[in-house]
Protein backbone atom coordinates (compact mmCIF):
# COMPACT_ATOMS: atom_id res chain seq x y z
CA UNK A 1 0.00 0.00 0.00
CA UNK A 2 2.66 3.08 1.07
CA UNK A 3 4.95 1.82 -1.95
CA UNK A 4 1.99 2.31 -4.16
CA UNK A 5 1.33 5.75 -2.74
CA UNK A 6 4.54 6.76 -2.74
CA UNK A 7 4.70 6.01 -6.75
CA UNK A 8 1.38 8.07 -6.84
CA UNK A 9 3.27 11.24 -4.72
CA UNK A 10 6.06 11.04 -7.28
CA UNK A 11 4.53 11.14 -10.56
CA UNK A 12 1.82 13.95 -9.43
CA UNK A 13 5.44 15.72 -7.85
CA UNK A 14 6.90 15.21 -11.83
CA UNK A 15 3.64 16.89 -13.20
CA UNK A 16 3.84 19.69 -11.14
CA UNK A 17 7.36 20.45 -11.83
CA UNK A 18 6.86 19.60 -15.61
CA UNK A 19 4.33 21.94 -15.40
CA UNK A 20 6.26 24.87 -13.76
CA UNK A 21 8.84 24.35 -16.16
CA UNK A 22 7.15 24.51 -19.40
CA UNK A 23 5.45 27.97 -17.71
CA UNK A 24 8.87 28.84 -17.09
CA UNK A 25 9.72 28.55 -21.15
CA UNK A 26 13.03 27.23 -20.29
CA UNK A 27 14.48 30.40 -18.78
CA UNK A 28 17.83 29.85 -16.65
CA UNK A 29 18.18 30.96 -13.15
CA UNK A 30 20.88 33.69 -14.15
CA UNK A 31 22.42 34.90 -17.47
CA UNK A 32 25.93 34.14 -17.34
CA UNK A 33 28.38 36.71 -18.73
CA UNK A 34 25.83 39.05 -19.54
CA UNK A 35 26.83 42.60 -20.20
CA UNK A 36 25.23 44.72 -18.16
CA UNK A 37 27.10 47.93 -19.23
CA UNK A 38 24.58 47.75 -22.21
CA UNK A 39 22.28 49.21 -20.80
CA UNK A 40 24.23 52.04 -19.47
CA UNK A 41 26.11 52.97 -23.21
CA UNK A 42 22.54 52.16 -24.88
CA UNK A 43 21.10 55.14 -22.89
CA UNK A 44 24.30 57.59 -23.68
CA UNK A 45 24.21 56.69 -26.98
CA UNK A 46 20.68 57.30 -27.90
CA UNK A 47 20.93 60.27 -25.62
CA UNK A 48 24.06 61.50 -27.56
CA UNK A 49 21.87 61.19 -30.92
CA UNK A 50 18.86 62.60 -29.52
CA UNK A 51 20.55 65.76 -28.57
CA UNK A 52 22.49 66.32 -32.05
CA UNK A 53 19.36 65.77 -33.49
CA UNK A 54 17.03 67.94 -32.20
CA UNK A 55 19.92 70.25 -31.87
CA UNK A 56 20.58 70.17 -36.08
CA UNK A 57 16.65 70.43 -36.34
CA UNK A 58 16.37 73.17 -34.38
CA UNK A 59 19.42 74.80 -36.88
CA UNK A 60 17.37 73.89 -39.77
CA UNK A 61 14.31 75.77 -38.68
CA UNK A 62 16.19 79.08 -37.65
CA UNK A 63 18.35 78.80 -41.61
CA UNK A 64 14.40 78.37 -43.29
CA UNK A 65 12.97 81.12 -41.27
CA UNK A 66 15.77 83.44 -42.16
CA UNK A 67 15.43 82.66 -45.85
CA UNK A 68 11.43 83.13 -45.19
CA UNK A 69 12.39 86.45 -43.88
CA UNK A 70 14.87 87.43 -47.19
CA UNK A 71 12.10 86.16 -49.52
CA UNK A 72 9.66 88.65 -48.28
CA UNK A 73 11.56 91.29 -48.02
CA UNK A 74 12.32 90.54 -51.61
CA UNK A 75 8.88 90.25 -52.56
CA UNK A 76 7.58 93.06 -50.86
CA UNK A 77 9.11 95.41 -53.68
CA UNK A 78 6.78 93.63 -55.82
CA UNK A 79 4.06 93.26 -53.96
CA UNK A 80 3.69 93.88 -50.43
CA UNK A 81 -0.36 92.13 -49.65
CA UNK A 82 1.13 89.30 -51.04
CA UNK A 83 4.68 89.00 -49.05
CA UNK A 84 1.98 89.73 -46.25
CA UNK A 85 -0.20 86.31 -46.82
CA UNK A 86 2.50 83.90 -48.07
CA UNK A 87 5.19 85.56 -45.26
CA UNK A 88 3.10 86.03 -42.37
CA UNK A 89 5.54 85.38 -39.49
CA UNK A 90 8.27 83.07 -39.98
CA UNK A 91 10.14 83.23 -36.74
CA UNK A 92 7.02 82.35 -34.87
CA UNK A 93 5.53 79.54 -37.36
CA UNK A 94 9.14 77.34 -37.17
CA UNK A 95 9.30 78.30 -33.43
CA UNK A 96 5.91 76.54 -33.50
CA UNK A 97 7.20 73.70 -35.41
CA UNK A 98 10.37 73.30 -33.24
CA UNK A 99 8.16 73.27 -29.99
CA UNK A 100 6.05 69.94 -31.47
CA UNK A 101 9.65 68.26 -32.38
CA UNK A 102 10.99 69.29 -28.54
CA UNK A 103 7.41 67.24 -27.62
CA UNK A 104 7.31 64.81 -29.81
CA UNK A 105 6.34 61.26 -28.63
CA UNK A 106 7.03 58.19 -30.23
CA UNK A 107 4.24 56.41 -32.24
CA UNK A 108 4.09 52.98 -30.91
CA UNK A 109 4.90 50.00 -33.93
CA UNK A 110 5.86 52.77 -36.61
CA UNK A 111 9.68 52.43 -37.75
CA UNK A 112 12.18 54.85 -36.72
CA UNK A 113 13.15 57.57 -39.01
CA UNK A 114 10.63 56.30 -41.90
CA UNK A 115 12.50 52.80 -42.40
CA UNK A 116 12.36 49.31 -40.47
CA UNK A 117 16.08 49.24 -38.36
CA UNK A 118 16.79 45.79 -37.37
CA UNK A 119 19.30 46.71 -34.73
CA UNK A 120 16.38 49.34 -33.08
CA UNK A 121 14.01 46.24 -33.32
CA UNK A 122 16.42 43.78 -31.57
CA UNK A 123 17.13 46.28 -29.33
CA UNK A 124 14.17 47.52 -27.89
CA UNK A 125 12.56 44.25 -27.72
CA UNK A 126 15.66 43.07 -26.30
CA UNK A 127 15.23 45.64 -23.28
CA UNK A 128 11.68 44.70 -23.17
CA UNK A 129 12.18 41.17 -22.92
CA UNK A 130 14.11 41.77 -19.64
CA UNK A 131 12.21 44.53 -18.58
CA UNK A 132 9.97 41.66 -17.98
CA UNK A 133 12.40 39.12 -16.75
CA UNK A 134 15.12 41.55 -14.43
CA UNK A 135 15.35 38.11 -12.61
CA UNK A 136 17.72 36.79 -15.16
CA UNK A 137 20.37 39.41 -14.12
CA UNK A 138 22.56 39.64 -11.13
CA UNK A 139 22.90 43.27 -10.87
CA UNK A 140 20.43 44.41 -8.49
CA UNK A 141 20.15 47.96 -10.17
CA UNK A 142 19.61 46.33 -13.57
CA UNK A 143 15.54 46.88 -13.67
CA UNK A 144 16.14 50.86 -13.55
CA UNK A 145 18.78 50.51 -15.98
CA UNK A 146 16.79 48.56 -18.34
CA UNK A 147 13.90 51.61 -18.13
CA UNK A 148 15.83 54.61 -18.71
CA UNK A 149 17.53 52.94 -21.52
CA UNK A 150 14.12 51.71 -23.06
CA UNK A 151 12.57 55.04 -22.25
CA UNK A 152 15.92 56.49 -24.12
CA UNK A 153 15.34 54.69 -27.39
CA UNK A 154 11.86 55.55 -27.40
CA UNK A 155 12.30 59.39 -27.02
CA UNK A 156 14.83 59.29 -29.61
CA UNK A 157 12.41 57.13 -32.31
CA UNK A 158 9.99 60.04 -31.52
CA UNK A 159 12.91 62.67 -32.87
CA UNK A 160 13.32 60.65 -35.41
CA UNK A 161 9.75 60.22 -36.54
CA UNK A 162 9.31 64.16 -36.31
CA UNK A 163 12.24 65.08 -38.22
CA UNK A 164 10.29 62.98 -41.02
CA UNK A 165 7.56 64.83 -40.78
CA UNK A 166 9.26 68.04 -40.46
CA UNK A 167 10.71 67.31 -43.67
CA UNK A 168 7.76 66.64 -45.30
CA UNK A 169 6.39 69.52 -44.17
CA UNK A 170 8.75 72.11 -45.81
CA UNK A 171 8.65 70.04 -48.59
CA UNK A 172 5.52 70.85 -49.17
CA UNK A 173 5.95 74.48 -47.84
CA UNK A 174 8.75 74.99 -50.59
CA UNK A 175 6.47 73.48 -53.13
CA UNK A 176 3.47 76.28 -52.26
CA UNK A 177 6.57 79.01 -52.01
CA UNK A 178 7.25 78.25 -55.41
CA UNK A 179 3.77 77.62 -56.30
CA UNK A 180 2.92 81.23 -55.64
CA UNK A 181 6.03 82.84 -57.07
CA UNK A 182 5.56 81.11 -60.01
CA UNK A 183 3.00 83.84 -60.94
CA UNK A 184 5.70 86.74 -61.16
CA UNK A 185 7.97 87.64 -64.22
CA UNK A 186 10.03 90.16 -63.24
CA UNK A 187 11.39 88.73 -59.64
CA UNK A 188 14.14 89.99 -58.31
CA UNK A 189 17.26 87.71 -58.83
CA UNK A 190 17.76 87.14 -54.89
CA UNK A 191 14.57 85.49 -54.87
CA UNK A 192 15.43 82.22 -57.32
CA UNK A 193 18.63 82.18 -55.33
CA UNK A 194 17.03 81.42 -52.00
CA UNK A 195 14.25 79.01 -53.63
CA UNK A 196 17.44 77.07 -54.53
CA UNK A 197 18.99 77.15 -51.28
CA UNK A 198 15.61 75.85 -49.95
CA UNK A 199 16.62 72.35 -51.73
CA UNK A 200 20.34 71.94 -51.03
CA UNK A 201 19.38 73.19 -47.21
CA UNK A 202 16.52 70.04 -46.73
CA UNK A 203 19.43 67.96 -48.88
CA UNK A 204 21.77 68.15 -46.12
CA UNK A 205 19.07 67.90 -43.24
CA UNK A 206 18.24 64.42 -44.89
CA UNK A 207 21.33 63.76 -45.10
CA UNK A 208 21.76 64.50 -41.43
CA UNK A 209 19.33 62.52 -40.46
CA UNK A 210 20.40 59.17 -42.00
CA UNK A 211 23.63 59.56 -40.06
CA UNK A 212 22.34 59.66 -37.22
CA UNK A 213 19.67 56.83 -38.14
CA UNK A 214 22.58 54.91 -39.27
CA UNK A 215 24.51 55.38 -36.12
CA UNK A 216 21.28 54.45 -34.34
CA UNK A 217 21.08 50.85 -36.08
CA UNK A 218 24.69 49.94 -35.59
CA UNK A 219 25.40 46.88 -33.33
CA UNK A 220 28.68 47.26 -31.44
CA UNK A 221 30.33 44.42 -29.95
CA UNK A 222 29.12 44.43 -26.43
CA UNK A 223 24.84 44.55 -28.09
CA UNK A 224 25.59 41.84 -30.58
CA UNK A 225 27.34 39.99 -27.46
CA UNK A 226 24.01 40.14 -25.41
CA UNK A 227 21.95 39.65 -28.20
CA UNK A 228 23.87 36.34 -28.66
CA UNK A 229 23.47 35.27 -25.56
CA UNK A 230 19.58 36.07 -25.24
CA UNK A 231 19.11 34.38 -28.59
CA UNK A 232 19.93 30.83 -26.83
CA UNK A 233 17.12 30.81 -24.53
CA UNK A 234 13.88 29.26 -25.98
CA UNK A 235 11.88 32.15 -24.26
CA UNK A 236 13.22 34.75 -25.73
CA UNK A 237 13.04 33.74 -29.23
CA UNK A 238 9.35 33.04 -28.41
CA UNK A 239 9.22 36.59 -27.23
CA UNK A 240 10.90 37.93 -30.52
CA UNK A 241 8.13 35.93 -32.53
CA UNK A 242 5.41 37.59 -30.99
CA UNK A 243 6.59 41.21 -29.76
CA UNK A 244 9.47 42.28 -32.23
CA UNK A 245 8.38 45.71 -34.77
CA UNK A 246 9.09 42.83 -37.40
CA UNK A 247 6.74 40.65 -36.26
CA UNK A 248 3.97 43.67 -35.93
CA UNK A 249 4.34 44.41 -39.49
CA UNK A 250 4.05 40.97 -40.32
CA UNK A 251 1.77 39.46 -38.04
CA UNK A 252 2.70 35.53 -37.61
CA UNK A 253 -0.47 32.96 -37.40
CA UNK A 254 -0.51 31.49 -34.49
CA UNK A 255 0.69 28.11 -35.68
CA UNK A 256 4.02 29.39 -37.78
CA UNK A 257 6.06 26.69 -37.92
CA UNK A 258 3.77 23.69 -37.57
CA UNK A 259 2.73 21.10 -40.51
CA UNK A 260 -0.60 23.22 -39.74
CA UNK A 261 0.76 26.00 -40.71
CA UNK A 262 1.25 24.73 -44.46
CA UNK A 263 -2.37 23.49 -45.31
CA UNK A 264 -3.45 25.60 -48.38
CA UNK A 265 -0.48 26.43 -49.16
CA UNK A 266 0.88 25.76 -52.59
CA UNK A 267 4.08 23.76 -53.61
CA UNK A 268 6.93 25.65 -55.62
CA UNK A 269 6.10 22.54 -58.20
CA UNK A 270 2.62 23.33 -58.14
CA UNK A 271 3.49 26.97 -59.05
CA UNK A 272 5.54 26.46 -61.85
CA UNK A 273 3.52 24.07 -63.32
CA UNK A 274 0.88 26.22 -63.33
CA UNK A 275 2.91 29.11 -64.96
CA UNK A 276 3.76 26.62 -67.64
CA UNK A 277 0.02 25.83 -67.99
CA UNK A 278 -0.67 29.63 -68.75
CA UNK A 279 1.84 29.93 -71.18
CA UNK A 280 0.91 27.02 -72.88
CA UNK A 281 -2.66 28.37 -73.29
CA UNK A 282 -1.04 31.72 -74.83
CA UNK A 283 -0.29 30.35 -78.12
CA UNK A 284 2.92 29.63 -79.70
CA UNK A 285 4.65 33.27 -79.23
CA UNK A 286 3.37 33.02 -76.00
CA UNK A 287 6.44 32.59 -74.10
CA UNK A 288 8.36 35.28 -76.40
CA UNK A 289 5.78 37.79 -75.12
CA UNK A 290 6.31 36.82 -71.48
CA UNK A 291 10.29 37.49 -72.06
CA UNK A 292 10.15 40.64 -73.27
CA UNK A 293 7.49 42.17 -70.47
CA UNK A 294 10.19 40.87 -67.90
CA UNK A 295 12.83 42.87 -70.22
CA UNK A 296 11.00 45.41 -70.66
CA UNK A 297 10.24 45.59 -66.52
CA UNK A 298 13.71 44.87 -65.25
CA UNK A 299 14.95 47.91 -67.56
CA UNK A 300 12.07 50.15 -65.70
CA UNK A 301 13.54 49.07 -62.74
CA UNK A 302 17.08 50.00 -63.66
CA UNK A 303 15.92 53.46 -64.82
CA UNK A 304 14.28 54.05 -61.55
CA UNK A 305 17.14 53.06 -59.84
CA UNK A 306 19.10 55.56 -61.61
CA UNK A 307 17.26 58.46 -60.74
CA UNK A 308 16.78 57.25 -57.37
CA UNK A 309 20.65 56.93 -57.36
CA UNK A 310 21.22 60.30 -58.90
CA UNK A 311 19.08 62.10 -56.38
CA UNK A 312 20.31 60.30 -53.37
CA UNK A 313 18.75 57.58 -53.01
CA UNK A 314 16.83 56.58 -49.80
CA UNK A 315 18.45 59.68 -48.20
CA UNK A 316 15.66 61.71 -48.66
CA UNK A 317 17.22 62.97 -51.62
CA UNK A 318 14.75 65.31 -53.90
CA UNK A 319 14.03 64.27 -57.61
CA UNK A 320 14.34 68.46 -58.26
CA UNK A 321 17.43 69.37 -57.07
CA UNK A 322 19.47 72.56 -58.46
CA UNK A 323 20.89 71.41 -61.49
CA UNK A 324 24.46 71.24 -61.07
CA UNK A 325 24.59 70.96 -57.40
CA UNK A 326 27.25 69.03 -55.97
CA UNK A 327 27.08 67.84 -52.47
CA UNK A 328 29.47 68.24 -49.79
CA UNK A 329 29.78 65.09 -47.64
CA UNK A 330 31.35 67.33 -45.01
CA UNK A 331 28.99 69.58 -44.09
CA UNK A 332 26.80 66.74 -42.52
CA UNK A 333 29.57 66.20 -40.26
CA UNK A 334 30.49 68.05 -36.85
CA UNK A 335 33.83 70.04 -36.35
CA UNK A 336 35.90 67.49 -34.90
CA UNK A 337 34.58 64.80 -37.65
CA UNK A 338 36.55 66.85 -40.31
CA UNK A 339 39.79 66.84 -38.75
CA UNK A 340 42.71 65.12 -39.78
CA UNK A 341 45.59 64.61 -37.80
CA UNK A 342 48.90 63.85 -39.16
CA UNK A 343 52.62 64.03 -39.11
CA UNK A 344 55.93 63.61 -41.60
CA UNK A 345 59.20 63.54 -41.29
CA UNK A 346 62.05 65.52 -43.59
CA UNK A 347 65.63 65.03 -43.80
CA UNK A 348 68.78 67.14 -44.90
CA UNK A 349 71.66 65.17 -46.05
CA UNK A 350 75.61 66.28 -46.32
CA UNK A 351 77.38 65.32 -49.04
CA UNK A 352 78.54 61.89 -47.17
CA UNK A 353 74.76 60.84 -47.27
CA UNK A 354 74.69 61.60 -43.93
CA UNK A 355 71.20 62.79 -42.24
CA UNK A 356 72.81 65.45 -40.84
CA UNK A 357 68.92 66.92 -39.95
CA UNK A 358 65.27 65.36 -39.44
CA UNK A 359 62.75 67.67 -39.52
CA UNK A 360 59.44 66.16 -37.12
CA UNK A 361 56.44 67.70 -38.07
CA UNK A 362 53.02 67.56 -36.73
CA UNK A 363 49.54 68.87 -38.49
CA UNK A 364 46.05 68.85 -38.06
CA UNK A 365 43.76 69.57 -41.10
CA UNK A 366 39.97 70.68 -41.67
CA UNK A 367 38.44 68.97 -44.30
CA UNK A 368 36.61 71.76 -46.39
CA UNK A 369 34.71 69.58 -48.54
CA UNK A 370 36.01 66.21 -50.65
CA UNK A 371 39.00 67.73 -52.28
CA UNK A 372 40.32 70.40 -50.28
CA UNK A 373 42.19 70.21 -46.91
CA UNK A 374 43.25 73.42 -44.53
CA UNK A 375 45.44 73.32 -41.71
CA UNK A 376 48.34 74.05 -39.52
CA UNK A 377 50.84 72.81 -37.94
CA UNK A 378 54.88 72.56 -35.84
CA UNK A 379 57.88 70.96 -36.00
CA UNK A 380 61.19 70.22 -34.81
CA UNK A 381 64.39 70.21 -35.97
CA UNK A 382 66.47 67.64 -34.84
CA UNK A 383 70.02 67.14 -35.94
CA UNK A 384 72.59 64.46 -36.04
CA UNK A 385 76.03 65.77 -36.19
CA UNK A 386 78.01 66.15 -39.04
CA UNK A 387 79.05 62.63 -40.10
CA UNK A 388 78.91 58.54 -39.35
CA UNK A 389 81.87 59.21 -36.76
CA UNK A 390 80.84 62.24 -35.37
CA UNK A 391 77.34 61.65 -34.62
CA UNK A 392 75.60 64.01 -31.97
CA UNK A 393 72.35 64.63 -31.35
CA UNK A 394 71.21 68.22 -30.87
CA UNK A 395 68.83 71.19 -31.27
CA UNK A 396 68.36 72.72 -34.64
CA UNK A 397 65.28 74.66 -34.70
CA UNK A 398 61.84 74.65 -34.74
CA UNK A 399 59.01 75.68 -37.30
CA UNK A 400 55.50 77.05 -37.50
CA UNK A 401 53.59 76.07 -40.80
CA UNK A 402 50.13 76.59 -42.63
CA UNK A 403 49.17 73.95 -45.57
CA UNK A 404 46.55 73.46 -48.52
CA UNK A 405 45.83 70.59 -50.01
CA UNK A 406 43.73 70.10 -53.22
CA UNK A 407 42.91 66.82 -54.85
CA UNK A 408 43.27 66.57 -58.43
CA UNK A 409 42.33 63.20 -59.50
CA UNK A 410 42.79 59.94 -58.31
CA UNK A 411 45.82 60.09 -55.41
CA UNK A 412 47.23 63.01 -56.70
CA UNK A 413 47.09 66.61 -54.82
CA UNK A 414 47.97 69.94 -55.47
CA UNK A 415 50.16 71.13 -52.34
CA UNK A 416 50.79 74.40 -50.84
CA UNK A 417 51.91 76.22 -47.46
CA UNK A 418 53.52 79.31 -46.34
CA UNK A 419 56.03 77.77 -43.55
CA UNK A 420 57.98 79.75 -40.79
CA UNK A 421 61.48 77.99 -40.23
CA UNK A 422 63.64 79.03 -36.47
CA UNK A 423 67.41 77.53 -38.19
CA UNK A 424 69.41 78.65 -34.72
CA UNK A 425 70.30 76.81 -31.82
CA UNK A 426 67.83 77.16 -29.03
CA UNK A 427 70.09 78.82 -26.65
CA UNK A 428 70.00 82.17 -29.41
CA UNK A 429 65.91 81.95 -29.43
CA UNK A 430 65.55 85.30 -27.56
CA UNK A 431 62.70 87.87 -27.82
CA UNK A 432 63.63 90.49 -30.59
CA UNK A 433 65.51 88.03 -32.73
CA UNK A 434 63.20 88.15 -35.66
CA UNK A 435 66.14 88.08 -38.20
CA UNK A 436 66.24 84.39 -37.40
CA UNK A 437 63.27 83.28 -38.80
CA UNK A 438 63.48 82.26 -42.29
CA UNK A 439 60.12 81.75 -44.57
CA UNK A 440 59.21 79.33 -46.81
CA UNK A 441 56.79 79.18 -49.47
CA UNK A 442 56.16 75.85 -50.95
CA UNK A 443 54.16 74.82 -54.43
CA UNK A 444 54.18 70.33 -55.28
CA UNK A 445 52.65 67.46 -55.57
CA UNK A 446 51.36 64.93 -53.13
CA UNK A 447 50.37 61.47 -53.78
CA UNK A 448 48.22 59.63 -50.78
CA UNK A 449 48.27 55.90 -50.44
CA UNK A 450 45.99 54.20 -48.51
CA UNK A 451 46.85 51.84 -45.30
CA UNK A 452 45.23 49.00 -44.22
CA UNK A 453 45.78 49.93 -40.58
CA UNK A 454 43.65 50.61 -37.75
CA UNK A 455 46.37 54.02 -36.27
CA UNK A 456 47.94 54.98 -39.91
CA UNK A 457 45.17 55.19 -42.23
CA UNK A 458 47.51 57.01 -45.10
CA UNK A 459 49.96 57.19 -46.32
CA UNK A 460 51.28 60.97 -48.02
CA UNK A 461 54.84 61.88 -50.21
CA UNK A 462 55.37 65.39 -50.91
CA UNK A 463 57.43 66.45 -53.69
CA UNK A 464 57.66 70.36 -53.05
CA UNK A 465 59.49 73.50 -54.11
CA UNK A 466 60.43 76.04 -51.85
CA UNK A 467 60.11 79.23 -53.89
CA UNK A 468 61.13 81.92 -51.56
CA UNK A 469 64.85 79.79 -51.18
CA UNK A 470 66.46 81.72 -53.36
CA UNK A 471 66.47 85.01 -50.92
CA UNK A 472 67.69 83.43 -48.13
CA UNK A 473 71.19 84.26 -46.57
CA UNK A 474 72.39 81.37 -46.37
CA UNK A 475 70.77 79.93 -49.18
CA UNK A 476 68.03 76.88 -48.10
CA UNK A 477 67.33 73.92 -49.80
CA UNK A 478 64.79 74.59 -52.97
CA UNK A 479 63.47 71.43 -53.08
CA UNK A 480 61.68 69.72 -50.04
CA UNK A 481 60.70 65.96 -50.01
CA UNK A 482 58.42 64.45 -47.45
CA UNK A 483 56.91 61.49 -45.99
CA UNK A 484 53.95 61.59 -43.90
CA UNK A 485 50.96 59.70 -41.99
CA UNK A 486 47.86 61.04 -40.74
CA UNK A 487 45.46 59.34 -38.96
Amino acid sequence: MYPRCLLIAAIIICTVLSSYAQEDNGLPDKITNFPTRLFDKANKKASSLETSLNRQTEKYLQRVARREKKLKRQLSAVDSAKAQRLFPNPDSSYAVLAARVENAKAIPGKPAGGAYLANVDSLKTSLSFLQQNSRLLSSGDAPDKIRQSLAQVNELQSRLQQSDQVKELLKQREQEIRSALGQYTNLPPGMNKELQAYKTDYYYYSQQVKEYRDLLNDPDKMQQKALTLLNKLPAFQQFMQQHSQLAAMFALPANYGSPAGLAGLQTRDQVEQLIQNQVAAGGPNAQQVLQQNLQSAQSELRQLQNRLNQAGGSAGGDLNMPAGFTPNSQKTKTFLQRLEYGTNLQTAKSNYYFPTTTDIGLSVGYKLNQKSLVGVGASYKMGWGSSWNKIRLSHQGIGLRSFLDYKLKGSFYASGGFEYNYRQLFEGLLPGAGDAWQQSGLVGLSKVVSLKSKFFKQTKMQLLWDFLSYSQVPRTQELKFRVGYSF
